[in-house]
C-alpha cells in the first residue's frame, strides 16, 4: 500500500474493513498515474489531489485559501465515489471515460456531474481510472477552470 507517505493513513484506518483494500488500491492507482505536480492532501475530509498554491496562488474561487481541487475519493454509505473535476468541464474527456467504461462493463457509468459512483462489492476499473488520471495536466486543468469560471 503506497499511500503518499501516510497522508491518507488516518482516513484509511477510519474505513470499514471491507472498504480498506479497495480504497487503498484506488489511492495507489491515482498516485501512480496522476501528474506529480498535483499534490495529495485531505480536503473536505476526503483523500484529494489538488493544485497547490505555489502553482496556482489564486486557489479555489469558493475559498481562495483552499488549493484548487482536482480529484477526490470517498467511501460513501452506498458507494465509493471518485470526484474528477476535469470530467465536469471537459466534454471530450467525459465522452472518452463513458465509452471506456461501456466497452469494459457493457453499461454506462453511474455518474453525477463530477462524481463517479462505484459499487463497493464489485471490482473497480482501475486501468481506466489510471488512464483517466494521465489525460489532464495541471496547467491544462487550471486553464479549463479559469475558462469556466469566467463564464
Amino acid at each position: 500500500m503506497d499511500t503518499d507517505n501516510g497522508i491518507f493513513q488516518s482516513y484509511l484506518l477510519s474505513l470499514p474493513e471491507d472498504r480498506l483494500e479497495t480504497l487503498s488500491l484506488l489511492i495507489d492507482t491515482i498516485t501512480q498515474n496522476l501528474p506529480h505536480d498535483f499534490e495529495p492532501c485531505i480536503q473536505y475530509k476526503m483523500p484529494s489531489w489538488v493544485v497547490p498554491h505555489h502553482i496556482y496562488p489564486s486557489g479555489y474561487h469558493c475559498d481562495p485559501k483552499t488549493p484548487l481541487p482536482f480529484i477526490s475519493i470517498a467511501s460513501q454509505k452506498n458507494h465509493i465515489a471518485l470526484y474528477h473535476m476535469g470530467i465536469y468541464v471537459n466534454q471530450p474527456l467525459l465522452d472518452w471515460f463513458e465509452n471506456a467504461i461501456i466497452t469494459e462493463t457493457g453499461k454506462k457509468p453511474d455518474m453525477g456531474k463530477s462524481c463517479i459512483r462505484f459499487q463497493p462489492n464489485k471490482p473497480l476499473p482501475l486501468a481506466i481510472i489510471g488512464e483517466l488520471c494521465t489525460k489532464m495536466q495541471t496547467l491544462e486543468w487550471i486553464a479549463l477552470y479559469e475558462e469556466k469560471l469566467k463564464k
